[in-house]
């Protein structure tokens, strides 16, 4: 199928400011069946305190919540995010599509509201949003320095639930960008944000396992793949070709669409994996991603990232 002949949804990939950058997590296309997979057992706690439990049979974030809920008789819409080997809500270690087979799941559930009104002074809010994969918004980071830095009751790990009223809980990472970004400049705002249930300072993780970045750091290592279609797969971490190819992809990411996801480069350069030319990637995108409805001249750069990856030019 020619590239320029794909059917897409081209509104979508004009959201291109920078006024609120954008991580998701997003998990890869679907792959064969890996039968050991659903055997894999997790420990998990609840981050703010709990017994530990163990969860298994599950093949996407949606799943794992699922399982975390039964595990601990919550409601998984309670759940905002995990994090891994670690109970703080540290933005480093939280839990993409990808689980280390030793890794410690925690997970974070909704604390405490709190509404906040600002004066949208700069164009520029400071924000980088994220979402948990099942519909939760949060923010990931804050720019230091920048307006939501000097809004002190606006913190990273914290929920956007609403936005001048509007209820944006189940809208996905990018849309609650957008809506951010469309703020009038010189007019208030308002949010209602829901911040994660604290942990007590002094709990630590009961189980003495790696941290994300040191695993992450040894080659080989294997991880589970989450998926939304297919069951999970067990895989090798990123060669370190792969890796270059996923930087300069997050690069691209925020130069055509003002956003930065490296769990949404990963999925890219692994649907161009086995591909031969760019059409074949341009389908292969459409299907696994087509919601992002990427420009045909995003695609040909991504495409050609890959190839430089491979040949060694990165």
């Amino acid at each position: 199928m020619p590239l320029g002949l794909r059917s897409k949804r081209k509104d979508k990939s004009k959201e291109t400011s920078k006024l609120v950058e954008s991580e998701a997590v997003v998990p890869a296309p679907a792959a064969g069946p890996a039968p050991a997979a659903s055997r894999l057992q997790f420990h998990t706690q609840l981050a703010h305190g709990s017994p530990t439990g163990r969860v298994e049979g599950f093949g996407s974030a949606r799943e794992l919540y699922a399982k975390i809920g039964e595990a601990f008789h919550i409601d998984p819409a309670e759940i905002m995010f995990c994090t891994l080997n670690t109970h703080k809500a540290d933005m480093d270690k939280l839990l993409g599509a990808q689980i280390g087979l030793e890794d410690f799941i925690f997970a974070h559930i909704k604390g405490q509201r709190k509404e906040v009104e600002i004066l949208k002074t700069d164009d520029v809010l400071g924000l980088t949003i994220t979402d948990n994969g099942t519909g939760c918004a949060f923010i990931k980071r804050i720019k230091e320095g920048s307006l939501m830095d000097q809004t002190k009751m606006v913190c990273v790990g914290d929920h956007i639930e609403t936005i001048n009223g509007k209820n944006v809980s189940h809208c996905r990472h990018y849309e609650v960008a957008k809506m951010l970004k469309d703020l009038e400049k010189g007019q208030m705002f308002k949010l209602e944000l829901i911040e994660p249930m604290r942990a007590f300072e002094k709990l630590e993780p009961r189980s003495k396992v790696k941290t994300l970045s040191e695993g992450k750091i040894s080659r080989g290592r294997e991880t589970l793949r989450l998926r939304t279609k297919g069951p999970a797969t067990v895989e090798e971490m990123p060669s370190e070709v792969e890796e270059k190819a996923i930087k300069k992809v997050d690069e691209l990411l925020e130069t055509y669409m003002g956003i930065r996801d490296i769990e949404l480069a990963a999925t890219m350069v692994e649907a161009g994996r086995d591909k031969k030319n760019p059409d074949e990637f341009a389908v292969a995108l459409d299907e696994t991603l087509g919601d992002f409805a990427f420009p045909d001249e995003f695609v040909f750069d991504v495409w050609g990232a890959i190839g430089d990856a491979k040949q060694g030019r990165l």
